[in-house]
């Protein structure tokens, strides 16, 4: 099932992991030393385009009876959403610009523009997601409590609808966020105590009744008759914004490769364990400079889960010295297109609707699901993780492994 020795499972002495921690230590501190101006001069360049798109957005809406300034206006208001939401808020709200001590972009004081509270998203995420990483029944960001994606997780008749749960989440990405941390299963069983659950459902509803408010009401109506016009077009950007940002997130932790841990791995973890952790917990997709932005540098995944904090504008050169210490530690670097990554996943949120029965490969060494013993009928061999990885398919190839893979 999931992985229980970090160290075994990368083929990694623990001298090997510590000195990995050593290094990824140093070259957080270079990164550290050298932010300053131009870092600067990036996060107000991409706070004055968030705003001038949205200024836009909102204008050309004011025509929006004419097809061609609603398609303006909805594109406009659309990337607006999500480099205000992937770029900005997210990165904010991660401490990535604390260091400049400016109340207006402090992870204190950021509220983003979607029905989330944002005190509720830092918790669950750069808390319990971050530091929990892909260890099961403690980061509830594996499947999000709706899907099924290791089978460390029993199988239920409810897991049948995955394939239409999964479309639903993802057009719906923020109510799934907003959701995310009230733990409605533990509030509705009485397993939270009423005095916890009703301040978060409070705020929770006050965040979302502002939200729908000024989307579906306030802005409308600023346009006249233009209101219905207007309305959807502002569905419509939410709605874009939700795909996008579904699609960076589950390309990041869902895709063969992204491993799952027990319980067992965080007895006594070190730095270094942490660390290596979190690269084999998530995974990249190959982006351009536009595709970079857009996805606020979360394809770079990997390097963001190891330093979480650090500026997201960084992570391109960060990634390269990982990439350089994957090669020295024979480590793998999980990369692809982000079509590949996401049809990946995909095939993992489909695969496991089905009850385990009709699962050819084995519970320790398939694609989505994977264990130190996937490598049990392997004979000893120098090298690390990358290099078992390469023998363990060259064998699958010949067909010498008891276990095939499914699809």
């Amino acid at each position: 099932m999931a992985i229980s020795d970090i160290n075994e499972y990368a083929h990694l002495s623990d001298a090997d992991v510590e000195a990995l921690g050593v290094e990824l230590d140093a070259l957080r501190r270079r990164i550290e030393s050298e932010l300053g101006e131009s870092d600067v001069k990036y996060l107000r360049r991409t706070i004055m385009a968030q705003r001038a798109l949205e200024v836009a957005g909102r204008l050309a809406l004011f025509g929006s009876h004419r097809k061609s300034f609603w398609a303006a206006g909805t594109v406009a208001l659309s990337l607006a959403k999500i480099i205000e939401n992937m770029e900005l808020g997210h990165n904010v709200m991660h401490g990535q610009w604390d260091w400049m001590n400016d109340p207006e972009v402090h992870s204190t004081s950021w509220e983003w523009d979607m029905v989330c509270a944002a005190p509720h998203w830092k918790h669950s995420h750069n808390y319990i997601h971050h530091k929990y990483t892909n260890v099961i029944d403690m980061d509830h960001d594996v499947g999000y409590r709706t899907l099924r994606v290791t089978r460390d997780e029993q199988w239920e008749p409810k897991n049948l609808a995955q394939p239409l749960v999964n479309m639903l989440l993802a057009l719906t990405f923020e109510w799934g966020i907003a959701l995310h941390d009230l733990e409605l299963k533990e509030t509705l069983r009485g397993e939270k105590p009423r005095e916890e659950t009703i301040p978060e459902f409070k705020r929770f509803g006050r965040k979302a009744a502002r939200q729908l408010g000024k989307d579906y009401v306030l802005l409308p109506a600023l346009t006249g008759r233009n209101f219905k016009h207007t309305l959807t077009a502002n569905l419509t950007a939410n709605v874009v914004r939700n795909l996008w940002a579904y699609v960076v997130i589950f390309c990041g932790h869902f895709p063969d490769g992204a491993e799952k841990f027990t319980a067992d791995t965080l007895k006594e973890e070190t730095r270094g364990q942490w660390y290596l952790r979190q690269m084999l917990g998530t995974a990249n997709f190959d982006a351009g400079p536009v595709m970079a932005f857009m996805s606020g540098n979360l394809c770079y995944q990997i390097e963001h889960h190891l330093y979480p904090d650090l500026p997201s504008n960084r992570l391109a050169e960060v990634s390269v010295a990982v990439r350089e210490l994957c090669d020295k530690y024979d480590l793998p670097y999980n990369t692809d297109t982000i079509t590949m990554q996401y049809l990946r996943t995909l095939r993992t949120i489909n695969k496991l609707a089905l009850p385990d029965r009709f699962l050819r490969d084995s519970v320790d060494d398939a694609p989505e699901t994977a264990s130190e013993r996937r490598f049990d009928d392997l004979p000893a061999q120098p090298g690390g993780l990358r290099t078992a990885l390469r023998a363990l398919k060259a064998r699958r190839g010949n067909g010498s492994l008891r276990h095939r893979p499914l699809i």
